[in-house]
């Protein structure tokens, strides 16, 4: 057994991951809720605090870390059948990172994209974490009755992480219990920084870990400071000053627009067109956890600024969630609404393929999932592409699709490379997720497994055979004369 699981390992390497790296409109999407037209405000930069009252308590009426985990941990329980509680780490001081998943079937692998929302990225900076708690809640509230609750929940694995940086919040500073820009701490693309796994916090390396576990198509985090939906990239090669896109720069601007034209008064910023920004042109900054986010894990983030003041009275909540609320649905909802689904498979047994979707155009490569084989491709409506299916060993194939407001499915089905003498040529590959493992391992060169066992089996039945016959001439053999 020993010998045929080394042989399993040895022809079955692990496919290794894709990575990309890459380079006004003010009308509001359709199908998205505008809240009305409400004034301005005045932009405030991340790194400057806005003081408030003195003598007010930042922290009167916003949940404590223990109010948190209790809240997370009775939501869990009220709302069991379509949620899931669990923790992906601790901060610094051994605060549990607690995630709330929703979902029909919540913790099961489905052929369905995935979101996650962060809260709490600074820790002076806690409108999110309030926000997405109550989030949770009225999708659990409102589910059975409300068409968009519902949505979500049937169609999206929604994960939210109500605090990246609880030390950081209980501290009341920005930065994490060793004095750490949680938002400058990931791997950069331009300025390569904190490659050492170890040396980066143990929050930082919670997301990462996350984001190797679960394949999200997209995701926000929650700030404060501003009023802004802000989009890749967040930095410059030269660190200067400048819009700076990514190559889904367009599908990032319609994301930035569904939020900020769902939101209350985002869209009639007079200091940002649309209400969006580009995050280089705003300002640079490395080491964010946005761009890391697309070039590493194949997930579309933003991160929104939802409120003017960093760390505003309690008393405002209620009102702050009136102004995201609709903003938070709808961009969740936009993963379905929105873009082109399908699934891989191959012509010859029909089984799923983890293989790759690429679009004329962008240099951007998503890779499907190991167990259905699903893939969820952001795009902006209202445009033609053509969209690319392939996998190693087999015909890739492209077609054409026409994106109107809706979302488009496809489903791609590869055959399989042909030698010069007629045979199907193999490929390896992994099934990372564990799923399907009967399809991997009876699907790949299944001829080669034979052999092999057939070799271990005539070699087994050699070795028993001169042993019989050895212990045999051993019992029969005469004994000489004078013997004892």
């Amino acid at each position: 057994m020993k010998v045929f699981s080394l042989v399993f390992l040895v022809f079955f390497p692990f496919l290794p991951s894709s990575i990309a790296r890459g380079g006004e409109s003010t009308s509001p999407p359709s199908g998205v809720n505008n809240g009305g037209n409400y004034g301005d405000f005045s932009r405030r930069f991340l790194g400057v605090d806005k003081k408030s009252n003195g003598s007010v308590d930042k922290g009167h009426g916003y949940m404590t870390n223990s109010d948190l985990e209790k809240a997370v941990k009775e939501f869990g329980q009220r709302c069991s059948n379509i949620s899931r509680i669990y923790s992906i780490g601790k901060s610094v001081n051994g605060v549990p990172l607690w995630v709330i998943e929703i979902s029909d079937k919540p913790g099961k692998e489905e052929p369905e994209p995935a979101f996650k929302f962060i809260g709490n990225v600074h820790g002076d900076e806690p409108v999110g974490r309030e926000l997405l708690v109550l989030l949770a809640n009225w999708i659990c509230n409102n589910y059975n009755t409300d068409p968009l609750a519902r949505l979500i929940v049937e169609n999206v694995h929604l994960h939210i992480l109500p605090s990246m940086n609880p030390d950081g919040f209980s501290l009341r500073t920005r930065n994490n219990a060793k004095n750490i820009d949680l938002n400058r701490d990931f791997p950069d693309q331009f300025f390569p920084m904190n490659n050492d796994i170890n040396a980066r916090q143990p929050e930082t390396r919670a997301i990462m870990n996350w984001l190797r576990e679960i394949r999200f198509t997209a995701s926000a985090s929650l700030h404060g400071g501003a009023l802004v939906a802000n989009y890749p990239w967040d930095g410059t090669d030269d660190k200067r000053r400048s819009y700076y896109g990514c190559p889904d720069d367009d599908t990032f601007r319609h994301m930035a627009s569904i939020y900020s034209h769902s939101h209350r008064n985002m869209s009639l910023s007079k200091e940002f067109p649309g209400g969006i920004t580009n995050g280089a042109l705003w300002y640079p900054i490395y080491g964010g956890m946005q761009d890391w986010n697309y070039i590493n894990a194949g997930c579309f983030e933003l991160t929104l600024e939802v409120s003017d003041d960093k760390w505003p009275n309690a008393e405002e909540l209620p009102v702050l969630w009136e102004y995201n609320k609709m903003s938070l649905l709808n961009l969740v909802a936009s993963l379905v609404k929105t873009g082109v689904h399908g699934r891989i498979f191959s012509s010859d047994r029909g089984r799923p393929l983890p293989g790759s979707i690429i679009v004329k155009g962008i240099n951007y490569t998503i890779t499907a999932g190991g167990g259905f084989a699903d893939y969820h491709r952001m795009l902006t409506p209202g445009a033609t592409y053509e969209v690319m299916a392939f996998m190693p060993g087999y015909k890739s194939k492209t077609t054409s699709i026409s994106l109107g407001e809706a979302a488009t499915t496809v489903d791609f089905i590869l055959d399989p490379e042909v030698e010069g003498d007629g045979r199907f040529r193999s490929f390896n590959y992994c099934n990372c997720d564990g799923n399907n493992s009967n399809d991997v391992f009876w699907g790949v060169h299944f001829e080669i497994y034979i052999i092999l066992v057939m070799i271990l089996v005539f070699l087994y039945l050699m070795l028993t055979r001169r042993m019989k016959f050895n212990f045999s001439n051993h019992r029969q053999m005469p004994k000489k004369v004078g013997q004892v």
